[in-house]
């Protein structure tokens, strides 16, 4: 989600609590923003953590990963299907690469946080 919509969608929540039980709902509805925030710090926590036990750079198979791959994912949600820490490629700013024992790589370009494109090398047989 958009973090400007969803600022917006937390400010008119908090202004109908307001306008709808006074101060006692801007209670309710901060808490529940409140809330909402902790359970995305602690889903990226977990993602992290999880990621942190793997070898850097390695997926189980290149070509799964590369047939999951849609563009306009974030970097957590390939984190998520790659259960490890990509490694950070010198071609260019946001690229990251993942590969597997037989040697095939997924080698992925972040454009503004999201996934622009994905291409996978497979060694010659």
């Amino acid at each position: 989600m958009n973090p400007i919509l969803g600022w917006a969608l937390a400010a008119v929540f908090v202004a109908l609590a307001w306008q709808q039980y006074g101060w006692q709902g801007v209670l309710f509805a901060i808490s529940v923003v409140v809330f909402w925030l902790l359970l995305q710090f602690s889903r990226t926590v977990r993602a992290m953590r999880q990621a942190g036990q793997a070898p850097v750079g390695h997926v189980d198979s290149a070509v799964m990963l590369n047939a999951k791959l849609r563009p306009g994912m974030t970097m957590l949600q390939v984190i998520g299907l790659t259960k490890s820490l990509g490694r950070k490629l010198e071609a260019g700013d946001d690229d990251w690469a993942w590969s597997d024992e037989g040697g095939s790589t997924v080698r992925l370009h972040f454009t503004h946080g999201k996934l622009a494109r994905h291409e996978l090398d497979r060694p010659a047989p």
